[in-house]
């Protein structure tokens, strides 16, 4: 087993005294894709969020290596989100600007690279997901799976530690799921990241997850490898992932 980049300990956040996470507990292990599964308003986003500084918890820590993030200032969280690559659910591309500068715009903000080199590394991580050529094109001009690997290619742009993806097949057909799930896979093998992957796609988690973490009630519930996860005897882990209606689960839950 690998060392872990993260180390979450007993995490608590509430909004308007509505209780979110309760004393949640993960480590992620560096190098491997871990998916973190849950039911939909369970607390997954806002765990993510934690974990790359943009909310504070109300009490636990988040370890990135050694570094307790909840007592980091914003100068240094600036500096440690270098090391995180995010995928939003959307994509999160800026409609006035073409897909070359949307890619490139990481560089342009964090380094003091020249114009070529930026122009280079950024026809390169295009090339990386199978987009080349398409720099001078409008976001509007590509398809919603073009815009989650021109997204993706911007999250790389910097070379980081770690990749985050927010729920990246939501919307997508099937066919073009599997081409970002193995996009997901193809990237952690060439880079060697850590990738952490919020889904609800059952198949694909336990498909290509090296680890599984499932939410509930706030915590952490079961945690294991994609084998481990499936053959639990536990009534709410089994009731998710079959996705059915009965059970310990009830909706409004």
């Amino acid at each position: 087993m690998s060392e872990p980049i993260i180390r979450i300990v007993d995490l608590y956040k509430s909004f308007n005294d509505v209780p979110v996470l309760k004393g949640l507990n993960l480590e992620i292990e560096q190098g491997g894709i871990t998916f973190i599964i849950g039911r939909s308003g369970g607390g997954k986003s806002v765990l993510l969020k934690h974990i790359i500084g943009l909310l504070k918890p109300d009490s636990g820590q988040i370890f990135i290596g050694d570094q307790d993030i909840t007592q980091t200032g914003e100068s240094g969280l600036n500096r440690l989100r270098q090391r995180f690559g995010m995928l939003f659910q959307d994509a999160a591309l800026f409609d006035s600007m073409n897909v070359g500068e949307n890619v490139a715009f990481p560089l342009v903000e964090h380094t003091r690279l020249k114009s070529g080199e930026i122009q280079k590394l950024m026809r390169e991580k295009l090339a990386l997901v199978g987009l080349e050529g398409i720099e001078d094109l409008m976001p509007s001009e590509i398809s919603g799976g073009m815009r989650k690997r021109v997204g993706l290619a911007r999250a790389m742009i910097l070379e980081p530690e770690i990749l985050l993806f927010d729920e990246p097949t939501t919307g997508l057909d099937p066919i073009m799921s599997e081409q970002v799930d193995e996009l997901i896979v193809r990237t952690q093998k060439s880079m060697d990241v850590t990738s952490i992957v919020i889904s609800h796609d059952i198949p694909a988690t336990l498909r290509i997850a090296h680890r599984v973490a499932m939410i509930y009630e706030g915590r952490i519930i079961a945690y294991g490898t994609p084998d481990d996860i499936k053959n639990l005897d536990d009534p709410v882990v089994r009731q998710f992932l079959k996705g059915e209606a009965e059970g310990p689960m009830q909706l409004g839950d």
